[in-house]
């Protein structure tokens, strides 16, 4: 199932959400600009590294390479990089539509650190559950999921504009956002579930999915929504 828009009009331009989309492209763009080996080494710098990640909570002094700047704060920084076109594509428009409608609740300040805090957490949630990776981890779909989380709370009954692939066909399909995201959820967690009894490469350049990141995140912006506003009427 493809989301390509939603049914639920917005009070407010979402300034945050666009800046945000317009930051991961420009990234990006930076990102195609390098060469290979250049393009690696940003995302050992930049990209959450969870070996090193688990050094510095075991107490070591652990900063980002050419830096005095802790390890921890990749989990931000490894929000605005992809892997590749597809990676960056998908997480934008996710973002595009479920991002307006959350930000309209919160407002455009809190939604930005809801948005930053909920990719952290996510960012944790995958370190969990492989403390050793020297895998770069890196995207914005943990803070995306921490998006849905608020909206599938917020707006359930919201209407989302689905493609389903039956075969070669794509039939167009309007579903409750409870639906919709309440199915994703459970796949990440399903998904990740399954992952412990695999080997964990949880970088795109390793290929492969952050699924308890995803799980994470959502979950995260499920409790952190509430608590910064989400159901308060400020009309």
């Amino acid at each position: 199932m493809f989301p390509i828009g939603d049914d639920n009009p917005t009070r407010r331009t979402a300034y945050v959400t666009y800046g945000l989309i317009g930051a991961n492209l420009l990234v990006f763009l930076y990102e195609v600009s390098l060469n290979p080996l250049q393009l690696r080494a940003l995302f050992e710098v930049w990209a959450v590294v969870p070996l090193e990640l688990t050094a510095q909570f075991n107490g070591y002094s652990v900063t980002i390479p050419g830096t005095n700047l802790p390890e921890t704060l990749t989990l931000l920084t490894s929000q605005f990089l992809h892997g590749g076109w597809a990676h960056l594509g998908g997480n934008m428009l996710f973002l595009w539509i479920f991002g307006n409608n959350v930000e309209d609740r919160l407002g455009s300040v809190k939604y930005l650190l809801f948005y930053m805090a909920s990719g952290a957490i996510a960012g944790l949630c995958q370190w969990f559950f492989a403390p050793l990776s020297a895998v770069p981890s890196l995207g914005a779909s943990g803070a995306i999921a921490g998006v849905m989380g608020a909206y599938i709370l917020r707006y359930p009954r919201a209407s989302i504009l689905t493609l389903v692939s039956l075969g070669f066909v794509l039939i167009p399909l309007r579903i409750a956002a409870f639906w919709y995201l309440g199915i994703w959820f459970l796949q990440q967690a399903l998904y990740g579930l399954g992952s412990l009894q695999q080997p964990m490469n949880i970088g795109l350049s390793g290929g492969g999915i952050a699924y308890w990141a995803h799980a994470g995140g959502f979950v995260a912006g499920a409790v952190l929504g509430p608590l910064l506003g989400l159901f308060k009427d400020d009309d």
